[in-house]
Formats: structure tokens, C-alpha cells, sequence
């Protein structure tokens, strides 16, 4: 779950900063991006869902063999 959080702040960050530097990629194309982004997140839930509980029951079940 850390990692996901560092990952959400990170990709926050760099959405901030995209926002400032007013040459490079403009508000709509950002705008644009996240919709496409949030849509692909509600058409793919059930599937991430079961990959990231896979990914952490086996990270939990690997964890007592160290």
C-alpha cells in the first residue's frame, strides 16, 4: 500500500508540474488524459482489483519463508 501511495504522490507531482510550465502539454490535453485514465480504471476495476489482492496475497504468503 506504501507503494501505491508514493506512486499516487509521484504521479501527482508530475501532474502539478505539467500544470505550471504553460509551454509544454495544455489543461485540456491534461484534462483529456485523466478522463481516458479514470475510464480505463472503471472499465478494468474488477481486474485490477484481483491483481493487486494476487499480488499482495502472494507478497504475504512469501513473506514468512525469509
Amino acid at each position: 500500500m506504501l507503494w501505491l501511495q508514493m506512486n499516487a504522490r509521484r504521479i501527482w507531482n508530475r501532474i502539478e508540474e505539467c500544470l505550471k510550465d504553460e509551454s509544454g502539454i495544455g489543461v485540456v490535453e491534461i484534462i483529456l488524459i485523466l478522463v481516458v485514465l479514470i475510464g480505463l480504471v472503471i472499465i478494468f476495476k474488477t481486474q485490477l482489483t484481483e491483481l493487486v489482492q494476487t499480488i499482495f496475497n502472494k507478497i504475504t504468503s512469501e513473506s514468512g519463508k525469509i
